[in-house]
């Protein structure tokens, strides 16, 4: 018993560790996302961008943090102060709370450890594998999570006691719920095929090749669900071409137009967080996730599935941010018909389809 005690200490220890440096590999990039995006927007505009704080502005999200932390810290009268507090932390709770489920390599070091002269087993089954909460329901997890994150943002608009802020809360409810529902029927499709709701196994499933050269990822094998979902991550997001919960021409901001100090700087980083957080999730169902090649090799287990996964959601940021800079925002009547009547069928056709694709190819 005393030996089993060891080894579960020593698991839980390393599953704090993961968590330690995920919370600040994660603040660090909710804060350097935002340069990214406004040097690229520069870049596609043809302008500057920020560039004279630091070597090519590196220090410029430092820069913004302070300010944040030193500005007046106003809470507007008549509002419900109880719910206006909660707000921020609630949204930028929930785009950090689904990093925990999602994976981000296979195994980072060994199922044993030598430490002091001791040899620890590790008793928990993720204590070594690159994820937090390896779990056999994390998909529906990911969509509780992510539909708690819809009470943050109309809970700013109501504690405001601002009809512009109330107005702006609807609208991201009202999106969130239609693309929620196409989103999550999408899935349905990857569920049937791999057989599981576990992320760590959805990921794994798609190891392998077809004909020696196309990756099995489902982005090929479900490619309709991959843009409907893509397409939902945007509404979800709040991301231009569906930015309508904080359109300056309609709202005068939105949801967040009552907030100052870090209050707003909460909702500012959890708008990143949500972004890193969708991309994650494409990369996980549809693109292989931490898969890529040479990821067995002795020395390279370790480290090269993290590598594959980070670029994979870099890229997908990435294309977030050019999207913003391409496209127009949509009229929301068009926002909505799209959700309703085009992306929920097509989610609905997808699921029909998937059985017939699985009796002629198998498990694909």
């Amino acid at each position: 018993m005393p030996e089993l005690n060891a080894d579960l200490v020593a698991s839980v220890i390393l599953i704090l560790v993961k968590i330690g440096v995920f919370f600040a590999v994660c603040m660090t990039l909710l804060a350097y996302v935002t340069l990214v995006e406004r040097r690229l927007l520069a870049f596609f505009q043809e302008r500057h961008g920020p560039d004279r704080v630091g070597w090519q502005g590196l220090l410029q999200p430092l820069a913004d943090g302070i300010k944040m932390f030193l500005k007046e810290d106003i809470t507007v009268s008549g509002a419900d102060k109880v719910v206006y507090i909660l707000a921020p932390i609630v949204y930028v709770a929930t785009a950090l709370m689904v990093f925990t489920v999602i994976p981000f390599g296979n195994t980072i070091w060994p199922e044993t450890m030598e430490i002091g002269g001791r040899v620890y087993n590790f008793t928990i089954a993720s204590a070594n594998r690159g994820i937090i909460a390896d779990v056999n329901v994390a998909i529906l997890i990911v969509f509780a999570i992510s539909s708690i994150g819809t009470y943050g943002l109309i809970m700013a608009g109501w504690g405001s006691n601002n009809k512009y802020a109330l107005l702006g809360g609807v609208r991201a409810t009202a999106a969130m719920i239609s693309y929620e529902l196409a989103a999550g029927l999408t899935l349905v499709g990857i569920i049937m095929t791999t057989g599981t709701m576990s992320m760590m196994e959805i990921v794994e499933f798609q190891s392998g090749y077809w004909f020696g050269v196309i990756p099995k990822w489902f982005c090929f094998s479900q490619p309709l669900a991959f843009v409907i979902f893509l397409i939902a991550a945007f509404a979800e997001t709040g991301r231009t071409p569906f930015d309508f919960t904080e359109c300056e021409n309609e709202l005068v901001a939105g949801y967040q137009m009552e907030y100052s100090s870090m209050k707003f700087g909460l909702f500012y980083m959890a708008e990143y967080g949500h972004v890193i957080a969708a991309s994650a999730l494409i990369v996980t169902f549809f693109l292989g996730g931490w898969q890529g090649p040479f990821i067995d090799l002795a020395v390279l287990k370790y480290f090269l599935p993290i590598i594959y996964f980070s670029v994979k959601t870099f890229v997908l940021v990435f294309f977030f941010i050019w999207v913003r800079a391409t496209f127009p925002r949509f009229r929301y009547d068009l926002l909505m018909k799209l959700g309703w009547k085009v992306l929920l069928p097509a989610a609905l056709l997808n699921i029909l389809i998937t059985p017939f694709v699985m009796m002629l190819f198998g498990r694909m």
